[in-house]
């Protein structure tokens, strides 16, 4: 045969070839996959579910009155509120409230929160109240300096709501509570400080109170647009004008008709003073940070109509339509819808009334400003 002349004459040799080659077919085979077909179909990789991050709980579900006061709802009680030097009950609630000298005239006066009186003092008549968180949050500001703000020595709370972030406010303290410190944690209830009477403005001792506020941060850039005017001094994010300020005594009342409160719900009962229909580059950060308060169609980059209250809270907001937008014309702001009973005196002037009609005031350009820095 023709192999005859290759193969090895001694049978152990011949047996290790055959071996070899019987090894080296297999290996042939295996490669090619040995006659069996795979199956490359990818492998099934399990799927984990993500965690989508859960909404703000309410944190109006427990609430605590800023200080030991428990009377804050009941009609005109006497000795609850701390009135000014007129002794008019009104002037320690919330609202166009007082009379206040601007420039050599006396004018109709916004007060953004209410006064609460104290209950015990000592002997020097000074109170001796606690001040309390009235919900759960945490301590954002924390001015110990009296001298330098009409709140005199203040702290701020924020409170993270499905609306969005809200704060509630605490001055004329005469101390803080040793520890409290910016970013801690506080549960409704905590105290934050003693009632007194500082200010950068004189309070006699006599007249000392808490005035409290609730509200809304009209932008989390004010730092900027502060330092940009070169204005003294800095409180940052809480200064009075970057702070949109709501009736607490309505919030407090409503949470007590109802425990089911949000706090979306109560902005949507505040009566619309006006509505103002502006040009805008860009959605003002207020709208992104309170985003439910915008109603209708997505943003459509051209001119926005916001209702706002009497002192300027902005309550929702929707794309101007074509009619609005074509009586805007060239101007960058245009009042419209005015409610002369639910703004009434007027006592922020954010917008008044000349002869040619309603406009935006001197008071609302920073407003205005602000809100779309």
């Amino acid at each position: 045969m023709f192999l005859t002349g290759f193969l090895p004459k001694d049978f152990h040799t011949l047996k290790i070839l055959l071996f070899r080659l019987m090894a080296l077919g297999c290996m042939f085979v295996g490669l090619m996959g040995c006659g069996r077909k795979e199956d490359y179909s990818p492998t099934e990789i399990p799927t984990v579910p993500v965690a989508m991050p859960e909404a703000p709980r309410n944190p109006w579900q427990v609430v605590s009155f800023p200080t030991d006061q428990k009377r804050l709802l009941e009609t005109r009680p006497s000795g609850v509120f701390q009135a000014t030097a007129s002794g008019r009950f009104e002037s320690a609630l919330y609202g166009t409230v007082r009379i206040a000298m601007k420039g050599k005239r006396l004018m109709p006066s916004f007060h953004e929160g209410i006064d609460i009186a104290p209950m015990k003092r000592d002997r020097a008549k000074r109170p001796l109240d606690s001040v309390y968180a009235v919900a759960e949050g945490k301590a954002a500001y924390v001015n110990r300096i009296s001298g330098n703000s009409n709140y005199g020595v203040y702290v701020v709370l924020t409170h993270d709501d499905p609306v969005g972030e809200f704060y509630t406010l605490y001055a004329h303290l005469a101390s803080v509570a040793p520890g409290l410190r910016q970013g801690q944690l506080v549960q409704p209830g905590d105290v934050l400080g003693v009632m007194g009477h500082s200010s950068s403005s004189a309070i006699p001792v006599e007249r000392s109170h808490l005035h409290f506020e609730v509200g809304l941060i009209a932008n989390a850039r004010f730092a900027e647009w502060y330092n940009a005017k070169k204005l003294k001094p800095d409180h940052g994010l809480f200064n009075g004008r970057n702070l949109l300020a709501i009736d607490p005594l309505e919030v407090f009342r409503q949470r007590q008709q109802n425990p089911a409160f949000t706090l979306r719900q109560h902005l949507s009962t505040i009566p619309v003073a006006y509505e103002l229909v502006l040009t805008v580059r860009k959605l003002p950060d207020y709208f992104r940070r309170y985003p439910s308060l915008w109603e209708g169609d997505p943003y459509s980059g051209k001119a926005i109509v916001m209702a706002c209250s009497e002192n300027g809270v902005p309550l929702r907001v929707r794309n101007a339509n074509e009619t609005e937008r074509t009586r805007l014309g060239q101007n960058r702001q245009r009042v419209q819808n005015v409610n002369a009973n639910v703004l009434g005196k007027n006592g922020r002037r954010l917008v008044v009334l000349d002869q040619n009609g309603w406009r935006v005031g001197q008071n609302g350009k920073d407003w205005q400003e602000i809100l779309n820095f």
